[in-house]
């Protein structure tokens, strides 16, 4: 057992690092604390105007239409990214919740460079339902790897969030990656596995990412991303997260540090992916341009 291992093994009900303290999920304190938190949220939206942060609807954060955006299954889209067939000449398995365009590109930029740190439920909760299906498939064995054993055999799954700069942490006062990884490892364990997330990566600054180009991508991330403790990832099974695929040079630079450090990424979870050019010249997306992590 790794020393990452023996940090998880608490099963699947046991409280781990960077996910929600366990406890009483509908007592009356729970109940007293929704209400309590529903009618601050009406006070003040009686003072600052409240917005969907996806559409832009008044008088809600996030409104149903933007909520059904990221209801569907997660689906496979490694494909569509260029530089991920460059991790050692084998794809690695990424599931998105949505497709990076309108509405929902436009809650992205909100949530990470325009304050709404609101979002961080809806979010994470999307991302928990795919950490659901990933449960199950691997559980299925439909990927390679060792994290596919299913059962109590099962080796604890290390859900690690694609690091941001140091810059872009001070910028916004967080790591917003962070609560959309808690939400996977959430929706593990509610697929019988052990999980919980490990802070793994460091990434040096560099430039910013927006509106390069793969090969570009590929040279702006290289010798950036270091693992921070290598010998507590030996032999440990990974689900990388992100917020946004595009090109997948930054997943790509993390997948070949993480297995460099010995560990199994057996897949990647991230909350929207950029449609292939043929869809997006078809359907151009709107919304806010999203600075890179």
């Amino acid at each position: 057992m790794t020393r990452v291992d023996r940090r998880l093994a608490t099963g699947p009900g046991g409280s781990t690092a960077g996910s929600a303290a366990d406890g009483p999920a509908d007592g009356p304190a729970a109940r007293a604390t929704r209400a309590l938190r529903g009618g601050l949220a009406d006070l003040l939206g009686l003072v600052v105007p409240v917005a969907c942060g996806g559409c832009g609807c008044e008088d809600v954060p996030w409104c149903p239409s933007c909520a059904a955006l990221l209801a569907g299954a997660p689906r496979r889209c490694e494909r569509d990214a260029p530089r991920l067939d460059l991790v050692d000449r084998t794809l690695v398995p990424v599931w998105a919740v949505a497709a990076y365009a309108g509405a929902v590109r436009s809650a992205v930029g909100a949530w990470k460079d325009g304050g709404r740190a609101d979002l961080d439920r809806p979010l994470a909760a999307a991302m928990a339902s795919a950490g659901r299906h990933v449960a199950g498939v691997l559980g299925q064995g439909a990927v390679q790897g060792a994290g596919m054993r299913a059962g109590r055999g099962a080796p604890p799954v290390v859900v690690v969030p694609v690091p941001s700069t140091a810059a872009a942490r001070r910028r916004r006062g967080r790591a917003p990656v962070d609560a959309l990884a808690a939400g996977v490892a959430d929706g593990l364990r509610a697929g019988g596995r052990t999980a919980g997330v490990g802070r793994a990566l460091a990434r040096r600054g560099g430039a910013d990412l927006a509106g390069l180009g793969a090969r570009d991508r590929v040279r702006a991330v290289a010798g950036r991303v270091r693992v921070r403790r290598p010998e507590g990832l030996d032999g440990a099974v990974v689900v990388l997260v992100d917020d946004v695929l595009t090109t997948g040079a930054t997943l790509a630079a993390c997948v070949r540090g993480l297995r460099g450090a010995g560990a199994d990424v057996v897949g990647c979870c991230v909350l929207a992916a950029t449609p292939p050019r043929s869809r997006a010249r078809a359907a151009p997306p709107t919304g806010t341009s999203v600075p890179d992590p």
